[in-house]
């Protein structure tokens, strides 16, 4: 007669915190269940090609629990390394890349040719699931010119804007259709018909999120979240209310500043909680919607006291 050996005292303990961890995420799977929460693609995942693929994993693990994910991306990085290589020159103004029409031919070109492909193409190793749409498909977003002012002196900074409308419409027919849209950060420009802006693309996703009703926006990007005392470790914070936020928003480090606006415009538009998470963690998008703590920073209106 055969003999099977009884599963060792540390298998047991492991396979009792595994129950644990998937009991954890219960109430989250109730919350988000038939729920869109939109994701911002960015810092360091979008090159390292491990952050690639767990970001994948992610995204379709969120899928198949019943959420309806949507990634916004940008591309930053890739754009530079494509406009150095081309030869074409670009230069940054009060933190925003000034775009000529030549730079912009090169946005267009990697946000959507490549970056959107690619996050395609890891997404659908799992299955047929994801569909690449441009901020210009069936009118997507809707973008206007915007200057910045340094010193007093507001700078033409070429084919850049601010997304100033959403038609979600090709989304939602990607969402009802069981896919994962993938959306690229690009605007045409309502004052300028067949003109292309190059929009931000926390920005795009926070508006993005308002205009789907989502339940939740969460940007990926390079630092664990929102510090108080910076550069305090110890002073990472865990919750913030909307207001609070609003105060401290001025004396933000500038790569923050637009992050942060972008939770605090999502909140402000309905959606119920805006994240900012370490991009550079594996699997930190099933921590912060599945776990008690979460990960990174939530933005949330005001709390009951």
């Amino acid at each position: 007669m055969p003999e099977f050996a009884s599963p060792d005292a540390a298998g047991a303990e492991l396979a009792h915190v595994k129950a644990d961890t998937l009991i954890e995420s219960l109430p989250w799977l109730k919350r988000f269940h038939g729920q869109i929460i939109v994701v911002k693609f960015g810092g360091n995942a979008m090159v390292d090609p491990d952050l690639q693929r767990t970001f994948a994993e992610d995204i379709v693990y969120l899928r198949y629990a019943g959420i309806k994910p949507v990634v916004v991306h940008g591309g930053g990085p890739q754009i530079s390394k494509m406009l150095d290589r081309l030869g074409i020159q670009s230069e940054f103004r009060g933190g925003y890349r000034v775009t000529s029409p030549e730079a912009m031919d090169v946005v267009r070109m990697v946000l959507t040719g490549q970056i959107s492909r690619d996050i395609v193409s890891h997404i659908n190793e799992h299955g047929p699931l994801a569909a690449a749409l441009s901020g210009e498909d069936a009118g997507l977003f809707e973008g206007q010119k915007r200057g910045v002012e340094i010193d007093g002196e507001v700078v033409d900074l070429g084919l850049v804007g601010d997304v100033v409308g959403v038609n979600p419409e090709g989304v939602v027919a990607q969402l009802d259709a069981g896919r994962i849209p993938v959306v690229s950060s690009v605007a045409p420009d309502i004052d300028e018909p067949g003109q292309v802006l190059n929009v931000n693309a926390d920005a795009a996703a926070a508006a993005l999120a308002v205009a789907l009703g989502a339940a939740k926006l969460v940007i990926l990007t390079d630092v664990a979240g929102l510090y108080s005392d910076w550069p305090n470790r110890d002073s990472l914070v865990s919750v913030i209310e909307a207001e609070e936020l609003r105060s401290l928003l001025p004396s933000l480090e500038s790569g923050m500043i637009p992050k942060m606006a972008a939770c605090l415009e999502a909140v402000d538009g309905g959606v119920a909680k805006a994240a900012i998470i370490d991009g550079r963690e594996p699997h930190s998008i099933l921590l912060e919607v599945f776990t008690q703590g979460g990960v990174g920073t939530e933005v949330v209106p005001a709390l009951a006291h």
